[in-house]
């Protein structure tokens, strides 16, 4: 009979200016929750005590921002400079770690903003989880609703115009943000059961 696989707790940091991000932030918390994970949703514009505790306790933490000027917003800077405390302390130490973004252009400079992500899990000594999918929407046989349709392969990457709200995020990207959502769910459990494994 085989061990019951852990349950992995994934929080989701992010900001987002206008609620386009915050839209890709519950489509990443429902597809890591498809999979019986425990999601937490942290704003970091909003962050108190309880919140920082329970990035603390998570074991993968997925970072959410919109690209501006090439890099995160203002807010999430202001947030990862405060993790410096965490830093200190190593209190992220060989924690996973994912993110995504979103910009009104289909590149948008998006991936400034995903590898400043993987810089910040880095210097946290965090494990970084890839989104995993090949390209979409290339060939003359693909469309735009494919997964992963503007080619990112380090996160999750989203395009709303500029002139729609919410309602403009386009639904392969919500589908994207989703998959991420699993994939670092069911890799945060298999690295738990591995750790675990070790241990005994």
């Amino acid at each position: 009979m085989s061990a019951q696989l852990p349950t992995p707790v994934v929080s989701i940091a992010y900001h987002s200016g206008f609620g386009h991000t915050a839209v890709l932030a519950e489509a990443v918390r429902a597809g890591a929750a498809d999979t019986g994970a425990t999601v937490h949703l942290i704003k970091v514009d909003e962050i108190d005590d309880t919140q920082w505790a329970l990035l603390d306790a998570s074991d993968a933490i997925v970072f959410g921002s919109p690209t501006y000027m090439g890099t995160a917003s203002g807010a999430f800077h202001v947030f990862a400079e405060a993790t410096s405390k965490r830093w200190f302390a190593d209190a992220w130490r060989d924690k996973l770690a994912a993110g995504f973004t979103n910009s009104a252009s289909k590149s948008g400079d998006k991936a400034g903003t995903l590898g400043f992500f993987q810089t910040l899990a880095s210097q946290h000594g965090m494990n970084w989880i890839s989104l995993g999918l090949k390209p979409g929407w290339n060939a003359s046989t693909a469309s735009e609703n494919d997964l992963n349709r503007l080619g990112f392969s380090s996160g999750a990457a989203a395009q709303s115009n500029a002139d729609q709200g919410v309602e403009g995020v386009h639904k392969a990207d919500l589908l994207t943000a989703e998959h991420l959502g699993r994939r670092v769910a069911t890799t945060t459990r298999v690295f738990l059961a591995g750790r675990a494994a070790v241990a005994a």
